[in-house]
């Protein structure tokens, strides 16, 4: 039977494993919870040492080792210098950290990123109360008591262990790897292969043969709502079973030609906005711009940048073909942190815009895709009279579950409730097949619209998932992009 190495998430110890650690147990593994070192002054390597110390004194071949949330940090750390003694890697309900990548980045609670980024010398991170978990992940399964125990064990999270990069050599890197989703928190096994389909290259990875993914229909904290199942899927992880995601054919969907037959354009580009130019007219009068904001959180190591992909540039020259400048920013969403970030980057963005001679700075619409949704909350909160549409496909319009680490400035809806000046003219294109977890973020969008009196246009694409036309394109997807287009533009009088 195998060996279970078991290290908890941030603030917990030993303890929270008792039930998983009884059961293995009594299945005849061996099962061995991991406490770390939280004092106030130990880092992430302080705690890859605690791994390390465990593993070597156990008597046995090799060990899985199980990393729940922010422990998959010192569980990759370990496994990089003792590979040898690893059998396999198991992410509970955990990020996917790389080489270089601190802990804070993958933190969903964004007092934490206040704290420790205030610069000086941060004290130690205070441990949740039994109403603030759910800032670190979904609560789903978990009782009163429950919630108190983990309260009543809990102590602060020493701050470098949170700040303090993640160093890999990438010695472990033939290690087979599980995955366990607790799919309350949103996570799916469907979504991530969707991801892997039409997503970056580097998310390819993923549909190795040595990767199994697994689901748990519980929140975050699986060894307290969900033991018994736990167990289970930690035996069948231990002994190579899992799903195993199909490799995408072909080249990654973002790099797919666009769904519609559109002309080349003149492309310009200044700083970081690429204007694509309509035909030149009887005269020279400024034209209007639609201004397109890519989706994210997006790697910043990111080939091609998204400006340059054929799904960008084709919404670009479609709006120049019909006589508009169509411009496309790249903004810094790299993280669920850097939303003021990006957010400064489209206004910077605009203001390029409205200052280019070619475009008319009255005439002006803003189009956002994907996780970009959220940013299209200060254009409601005090919308210029300039701006004249707001075009959305397939957004996300409200932080999905894990994604406390977004500033609780960007919520559309509740910009939308506030009130104040009238919102500029809406347009959703919705999928059909979204995810239930975005549509959920679109349906409460759009009862705030109704409450607001800010009517919205809404193409519905009945047999699209998000991002339809990266699909294949279809009859019902071309025709879903050109009536969005032509509408867009009549709000800018073409």
């Amino acid at each position: 039977m195998s060996a279970f190495v078991l290290v908890s998430g941030p603030f917990t110890d030993g303890r929270i494993w008792d039930a998983v650690v009884g059961r293995l147990r009594r299945k005849g593994a061996g099962a061995y919870p991991v406490t770390l070192d939280m004092r106030p002054e130990a880092d992430l390597e302080t705690q890859v040492g605690d791994v390390v110390r465990l593993i070597d004194s156990l008597d046995v071949p090799r060990v899985v080792l199980v990393g729940h949330d922010y422990a998959i940090h010192p569980v990759l750390g370990a496994a990089d210098l003792r590979p040898e003694r690893v059998a396999r890697v198991v992410y509970l309900d955990a990020g996917l950290p790389q080489h270089g990548d601190p802990a804070l980045a993958l933190v969903p609670d964004p007092e934490v990123h206040q704290l420790l980024g205030a610069g000086g010398d941060p004290g130690p991170v205070p441990p949740p109360g039994p109403r603030d978990w759910q800032r670190w992940g979904s609560t789903e399964g978990l009782t009163a008591e429950q919630l108190e125990f983990l309260s009543a064990l809990a102590v602060a999270q020493p701050p470098r262990t949170l700040t303090q990069p993640l160093r890999l050599t990438g010695a472990a890197a033939g290690v087979p790897v599980s995955a366990v989703l607790c799919t309350a928190g949103g996570t799916t096994i469907e979504g991530i292969q969707e991801l892997v389909r039409v997503g970056p290259p580097q998310l390819r990875k993923l549909a190795d043969p040595r990767v199994g993914f697994f689901e748990l229909a519980t929140g975050h904290w699986p060894m307290l709502s969900a033991p018994r199942e736990l167990t289970e899927v930690l035996c069948r992880a231990a002994a190579d079973e899992g799903h195993r995601l199909t490799p995408p054919e072909g080249e990654p969907g973002f790099l797919r030609p666009f769904l519609l037959d559109v002309p080349e354009r003149p492309r310009v580009r200044s700083g970081h906005v690429d204007l694509h130019l309509p035909e030149p007219g009887e005269t020279d009068a400024p034209r209007p711009a639609v201004l397109f904001v890519h989706g994210g959180p997006l790697s910043p190591d990111l080939v091609p940048a998204p400006r340059d992909w054929p799904f960008y540039v084709g919404y670009a020259r479609l709006a120049a073909s019909l006589g508009a400048v169509g411009a496309v920013v790249e903004h810094r969403l790299h993280g669920l942190t850097a939303y003021p970030r990006a957010a400064d980057d489209v206004t910077e963005a605009v203001a390029l815009l409205r200052a280019d001679p070619r475009v008319d700075p009255e005439r002006i619409a803003l189009w956002f895709f994907s996780g970009a949704g959220l940013l299209v909350t200060d254009w409601l909160t005090g919308p210029p009279e300039w701006l004249r549409c707001v075009a959305l496909t397939y957004p996300i319009l409200a932080p999905l579950p894990g994604w406390g680490a977004v500033p609780p400035r960007f919520r559309p809806a509740e910009a939308l409730r506030a009130g104040g000046a009238e919102p500029p003219a809406l347009l959703l294109t919705r999928a059909g097949l979204e995810t239930p977890q975005i549509a959920a973020t679109v349906e409460r969008f759009l009862e705030a619209a109704a409450e607001a009196g800010a009517p919205v246009q809404i193409i519905d694409v009945p047999h699209g998932a998000h991002g339809f036309e990266l699909h294949g394109p279809t009859d019902e997807s071309r025709e879903a992009v050109t009536r969005a287009m032509t509408a867009v533009l009549s709000h800018l009088g073409i």
